[in-house]
């Protein structure tokens, strides 16, 4: 098979392309926490202060993207980062934020999913040719996703020359999951708000029942509990969510305790 080598890092043979595969298969046995820096590339960060970049870095340190800019480089030896040559590659926000690209956000903290120091590291990087701006990158993923160099979600490669990256996360099946065995879970049982108004009784079966203002059953349903959120899918046919916090759960604007009052 005929090979050519190109300043990009890229690898172009008459059935394969690949692109800092040495980089990736240090980046899947990374159990070291190694920083992972992706250097050289042109960065559409969609953040209004810092804008776009030329031929900066972006630095990866487990989840969190931490530094973005020129020159971090330098600092990859002493740091032993992982580095992922992305010369003639521009590097844009992997999640989309169609208000902040019509220009509909109005104060920087506002931004969803922005390549700032501080946020989550989910970024796609495509050659510079398909990146006009961040609206034609990330059309890239979805017409021609064997053009994407990576896409990378919290710090972890999705996809990578094109194809799936190893150990990379996958999607939950579609529909509606089966119950969960609850019975040993220390969230079985009666949920109090702080004025008794609301009664939310959660059972081993995965089912809950709810008292509103003396008024019984005036929600029933379904629940799923991942971590610490719950998910529930009322008989009526609509979903709500709740989060367990600090001993309590927060649903719809109430915050209740296990058997707080009788």
């Amino acid at each position: 098979m005929s090979v050519t080598h190109t300043e990009t890092g890229t690898e172009v043979g008459t059935d394969t392309v690949t692109w800092n595969n040495k980089a990736l298969d240090e980046i899947a046995a990374n159990d070291a926490g190694r920083p992972v820096l992706f250097a050289n590339a042109r960065v559409l960060t969609m953040d209004p202060l810092i804008g776009t970049l030329p031929g900066a870095d972006i630095l990866l340190v487990g989840a969190l993207l931490v530094g973005i800019g020129p020159g971090i480089v330098t600092a990859a030896g002493d740091d032993n980062a992982i580095v992922v040559d992305c010369t003639g590659m521009t590097v844009v926000p992997a999640v989309v934020d169609t208000i902040a690209l019509a220009g509909g956000r109005g104060q920087r903290a506002d931004y969803v999913g922005t390549l700032t120091p501080g946020n989550t590291g989910d970024l796609l990087v495509v050659p510079d040719s398909l990146a006009a701006d961040v609206a034609s990158a990330q059309a890239t993923l979805l017409t021609r996703p064997e053009e994407v160099r990576a896409l990378v979600a919290a710090g972890q490669p999705v996809l990578w020359s094109g194809t799936d990256a190893p150990g990379r996360a996958t999607a939950p099946e579609a529909g509606i999951p089966a119950a969960q065995d609850l019975s040993n879970s220390p969230r079985i049982g009666v949920w109090i708000d702080e004025n008794g108004f609301l009664h939310q009784e959660l059972t081993p079966d995965g089912r809950y029942d709810e008292t509103r203002g003396g008024r019984p059953h005036a929600y029933e349903g379904r629940y799923w509990i991942d971590g610490d959120r719950i998910d529930y899918l009322d008989d009526l046919g609509f979903w709500a969510f709740g989060e367990f916090r600090g001993g309590e759960l927060r649903h719809a604007g109430y915050a209740m305790r296990l058997g707080a009052r009788a």
